[in-house]
């Protein structure tokens, strides 16, 4: 199988396309583009060197809703990268009830395998489409009734003709055309009100699956096939849910899965990527080491393997670990990244801090994204056929009250402006099934008149911002 590249896009390339939907954080765009790129760059390096390059993984360093998440899953969206978010603090060290660190492994993979199972799937989708429209056009053939065409010169067969109620001369339509004619009406959804009967396979239960994951791994599995077969169900349903039912079967029985599988782990161990969140979160405190402290060090340990390249044992196959990029993140307020264990700290070699949210920086959030908070609320409100327009100054208020909120409450960054957006936005979304059809101004008075009274209370504003 051939190497999986990423886009060749260059870092400047890479950051341009970042700076669509994340405002200011240019140093930590720049590290995961130069981190892309670079991996860009091993997979075009030949010989043994090539597995010699190890992933840049990094830390970014930032308090709450500066982006750091945002920034990890918008590069993975813009490579086609499998990718995984996943809390540190979930983790518990091998021997104490919780999460081990390989599960986070396993998770990427099946992420990659329902990845390219889709992408696999649209390759085959007419076949599947056109395997299921035959399958209903049985059914449906036999309720139709007779399509007839008014019998005139130009028709070459004068023998066989039906006179109609009203006296008009018809012919039957040959059944190769009948068939014709049944797809388009199909197609155009003439029967989607139409119940069928199709027999489905039922659903896969976690049951189900260690039962075929235990006949797979016991040399006795073939002796025991057959046994635990799922019968096969027959459901009445409409011909819209029919279709989906046969193309998925179809779809099931043509893809080939272990190419598939194949292709899972390829792309999971050259291009995963793994956003570890909260990682500040599994430092130990200064001071007693007994306790929860031995199992936060512990984690680290258990962690250390995995991002330094190891190989873990899956369902679907064994991944190594050595080339998917691990992006940390944490707020780092009671603790430093030097606070890791050693060998942890050597396995992050580049750290980011990303800088706090200033008002101005609000303002650009609102405005200058391609899915500004904005944008989203005239989009779902134009479903309501109510127009959304911005009056002078009415962003620069709610940007202005959400940084407020931030230096009043806790810093929550730029998730604030999802609380204050929601509280000017809640009464008129509200009215909106209810209003006439037209448009409505937001204006500086209309957001302080929704606003003010809230920030001016300061324990309404705890509990509603």
């Amino acid at each position: 199988m051939d190497d999986v590249l990423e886009q060749d896009l260059t870092p400047r390339q890479i950051v341009e396309r970042l700076d669509r939907y994340i405002i200011g954080q240019q140093a930590a765009k720049r590290a995961v583009a130069l981190a892309m790129r670079a991996r860009w760059r091993r997979q075009r390096v030949r010989g043994p060197l090539r597995d010699e390059i190890m992933p840049r993984n990094i830390i970014l360093i930032g308090p709450t809703g500066v982006g750091k998440t945002e920034v990890a899953r918008r590069l993975a969206r813009l490579c086609g990268a499998p990718f995984l978010k996943i809390e540190a603090s979930k983790f518990t060290e091998v021997g104490y009830v919780g999460r081990d660190v390989e599960s986070m492994v396993r998770d990427l993979l099946e992420i990659a395998v329902n990845t390219c199972r889709q992408e696999a799937s649209r390759r085959i989708s007419t076949r599947t489409r056109e395997w299921a429209e035959s399958q209903l056009l049985e059914q449906l053939a036999a309720r139709a009734e007779p399509e007839r065409q008014p019998l005139d010169d130009s028709n070459e067969d004068r023998k066989t003709f039906i006179v109609g109620h009203d006296g008009v001369v018809q012919r039957e339509v040959p059944p190769a055309n009948q068939q014709a004619l049944l797809l388009r009406r199909l197609r155009a959804g003439d029967f989607d009100e139409e119940l069928v009967e199709i027999e489905v396979e039922p659903a896969r239960t976690r049951t189900s699956e260690l039962i075929d994951q235990a006949q797979a791994a016991s040399p006795l599995g073939g002796v025991f096939e057959g046994m635990f077969q799922r019968p096969r169900k027959r459901r009445r349903v409409k011909v819209p849910e029919a279709l989906r039912l046969l193309r998925q079967q179809e779809a099931e029985r043509l893809l080939d899965m272990d190419q598939v599988i194949q292709d899972a782990i390829q792309r999971t161990e050259q291009t995963g990527i793994i956003f570890l969140d909260e990682i500040d979160k599994i430092v130990g405190g200064t001071g007693s080491k007994s306790g929860p402290d031995v199992s936060r060090e512990g984690v680290q340990r258990d962690l250390l393997p995995i991002i330094e390249g190891s190989s873990v044992s899956t369902r679907h196959g064994v991944i190594a670990t050595d080339h998917i990029l691990f992006i940390a993140a944490g707020a780092f307020h009671l603790s430093r990244p030097s606070e890791l264990i050693p060998e942890l700290q050597g396995r992050f070699p580049i750290r980011v801090e990303l800088e706090s949210l200033s008002c101005e920086d609000f303002v650009r959030i609102l405005t200058e994204p391609e899915n500004a908070l904005t944008r989203q609320v005239q989009a779902m409100l134009a479903a309501e056929d109510l127009h959304i327009d911005w009056g002078e100054g009415a962003v620069l208020a709610i940007a202005q009250m959400a940084w407020r909120a931030n230096q009043q409450l806790e810093n929550i960054g730029a998730r604030r402006l999802h609380t204050v957006m929601e509280r000017v936005f809640e009464e008129l979304s509200f009215r909106a099934p209810e209003m006439k059809p037209g448009r409505f101004t937001i204006s500086r008075e209309y957001v302080h008149a929704r606003l003010d009274g809230i920030l001016e209370d300061e324990d309404m504003s705890r509990y509603v911002l």
